[in-house]
């Protein structure tokens, strides 16, 4: 287990800004302690300080894990967030949509959402932002980058566009992640 590089710590923070923004400092400097971000076979772990001293007996080849994991590195060098990184991450967001109840079950199993099934949206939601699915009793289900289609001409906020749609990063469902099918919520 070994700290990231400053290349690996960019790439990183670049992913988890997409979805909490500048609350990122608040990942690293908590009340109950400093946590750290180390990297074992590919995988970024989000560790406290107190307990990382404590496994420095363990050697690299006998530590299966340690703290949760955040995400991984992939061959081509991009990261990718866990869901497990998603009750860390709920908290600090900038960005979140919410999903009514009779769209919650489709959206875990990966379909299409319609437009009805959402329950409400952060203001100011940008085009290609990262946010947080929630369900409407405010639990956390994924990760994702909303994509929003609006005439340049008219500008259309996003209350009145007329197509909506979310690109599946992650979601959530008994504890496993989906396959990833791309999740489209239309008129």
């Amino acid at each position: 287990m070994r700290p990231l590089t400053e290349e690996e710590t960019r790439v990183m923070f670049e992913k988890i800004a997409k979805y909490i923004g500048e609350n990122l400092q608040l990942l690293v400097d908590r009340p109950d302690g400093t946590y750290c971000f180390r990297l074992h076979n590919d995988r970024v772990y989000y560790v406290s300080e107190k307990i990382l001293k404590l496994a420095a007996n363990i050697s690299g080849d006998k530590l299966v894990s340690l703290g949760t994991c955040f995400g991984k590195f992939t061959k081509t060098h991009k990261f990718r967030l866990h869901i497990t990184a998603l009750d860390y991450l709920a908290p600090y967001a900038k960005y979140k949509v919410w999903i009514k109840p009779g769209a919650e079950q489709s959206f875990l199993y990966g379909n299409h959402v319609l437009k009805s099934g959402l329950g409400r949206i952060t203001e100011n939601t940008c085009q290609y932002q990262g946010v947080v699915v929630y369900s409407m009793a405010d639990v956390p289900l994924g990760t994702h980058i909303l994509l929003r289609y609006k005439r340049p001409e008219t500008g259309d906020s996003f209350a009145n566009s007329s197509q909506v749609q979310l690109k599946k990063k992650k979601c959530l469902y008994s504890g496993k992640h989906s396959t990833g099918k791309n999740l489209a919520i239309l008129t």
